[in-house]
């Protein structure tokens, strides 16, 4: 029976899961990684090393879990942006800056004056400001055996390979990849850098090695097997949910309630408009359009706790709105669907009965999402069809049916919300 494997790489952890030709999940495991280090307001890092030797303690687990199938691919995915210098052959030449480092501000700046409005490289978290900073100040690396440029997924993906400079059309967004015309721009020549350091780009899903030889002696691999298990370019961890949610139709959207409400829909068209905090990734050949909202189901344990969360979502009243009118954000500032960085919360008056401020809470939340899918439908994207739900408030049946109720169409609960799940099921995208 072939399987297929995918691994995510996350921000405290690192999870494998194996699935069959049905998609039928046949083993997991989870291993945790280090907290990332901030020295400095703004700053966030880890050490590569530690991703892969969580990689290769949860994969050895995974696969001594399925001694009677054959893997056939195996594919990674990481967080967004998340950057490191390596030398041709892999070896780190530099920690890596995290998805949310922000300290390349006058990288960014560089980037602003050259880079069109529409690109995903703009602001100090894109992988693109995050590589001019890591130039700036690493001088001194050797550079005698080449550089490359390299994503989170990329390098675990390249090691396990054996095959490094390779990335994928959803990683290499934030690197100024122009993903309609599929090639690195032009105008990314003035920023001069380095010879081939940036990598290759291919579709998500897509076979570019085998599983390096010494990693399958050590896993315990069949040699009769070893040659056919294929590594593929893998994607981000929000898409790798998002596929992991099941979304397969123009207009099928996947709401995210966490800490932040991320909004996603498939669209026929790209929609990139940056000052409105849009964008779109290559899925297949649709695409994509994104949108996260500073406000999320997490303002909530800024005010209960999670036994009183508990307690007050069965007491909501979906047919009796408060009509109080909150734009519930943890503090100052918003990306989407309002692009407004001093915009205030809107959290009063507050009713003495904790239920209807807990019900208030909600509403505005969904509000939000409503205006959310309102705006990308007037950049051009279709308005969902149906809504699948991920995330911390995926679970709230009352909150479901409030939101029903006003967006207006189904929605329901995503029956896998892992995105090592979504990873597995990639290449069965492109096959």
């Amino acid at each position: 029976m072939a399987i297929h494997i995918g691994i995510d790489l996350g921000t405290s952890g690192c999870r494998a899961i194996a699935v069959n030709h049905k998609r039928e999940v046949l083993a997991q495991n989870s291993v945790s990684l280090p907290p990332s280090e901030r020295e400095h307001a703004g700053w966030s890092v880890q050490d590569p090393d530690d991703w892969w030797l969580a990689t290769i303690e949860v994969m050895g687990q995974l696969i001594s879990k399925l001694s009677t199938e054959t893997v056939e691919t195996i594919t990674v995915d990481g967080t967004s942006s998340t950057l490191l210098l390596s030398d041709r052959y892999g070896n780190p030449l530099t920690a890596a800056l995290m998805y949310d480092d922000q300290r390349a501000v006058a990288a960014a700046d560089r980037i602003s004056q050259r880079a069109p409005i529409s690109s995903g490289a703009h602001g100090p978290s894109s992988s693109l400001a995050k590589l001019l900073w890591l130039l700036e100040n690493n001088s001194d690396i050797d550079k005698s055996s080449g550089l490359l440029a390299l994503h989170q997924a990329d390098w675990i993906s390249n090691r396990l390979g054996g095959v490094f400079g390779q990335s994928d059309e959803n990683n290499a967004l934030k690197m100024g990849y122009d993903p309609i015309k599929r090639n690195w721009p032009q105008w990314m020549d003035s920023l001069v850098l380095p010879s081939d350091i940036l990598p290759a780009v291919s579709p998500p899903g897509t076979r570019y090695a085998t599983l390096n030889s010494q990693l399958a002696v050590e896993w315990g691999i069949p040699k009769n097997q070893r040659d056919s298990i294929h590594i593929h370019t893998g994607t981000t961890d929000s898409i790798a949910a998002t596929i992991a949610a099941g979304i397969n139709k123009t207009g099928d959207a996947v709401t995210s309630l966490g800490t932040t409400t991320a909004l996603k829909i498939l669209s026929p068209i790209p929609i990139f408009s940056p000052q409105d905090g849009v964008y779109s990734h290559r899925l297949g050949e649709s695409w994509l359009v994104s949108g996260a909202s500073s406000a999320g189901s997490g303002i909530l344990l800024d005010y209960f706790s999670r036994k009183k969360i508990d307690e007050l979502s069965q007491l909501i009243e979906p047919d009796i709105p408060t009509g109080l009118d909150y734009y519930p954000l943890s503090t100052a500032g918003e990306r989407f669907p309002i692009s407004d960085p001093n915009l205030q919360p809107r959290l009063t008056p507050r009713p003495d009965d904790d239920k209807l401020f807990f019900q208030g809470i909600i509403e505005g939340l969904t509000a939000i999402e409503k205006q959310g899918y309102l705006k990308m439908h007037k950049l051009g994207a279709p308005f969902p069809n149906r809504i699948v739900t991920a995330g911390g408030g995926a679970d709230n049946q009352k909150w479901q049916i409030i939101r029903q109720q006003q967006i207006g169409v189904p929605v329901s609960t995503a029956t896998q919300t892992e995105a090592a799940y979504g990873a597995a099921i990639l290449p069965a995208l492109r096959l």
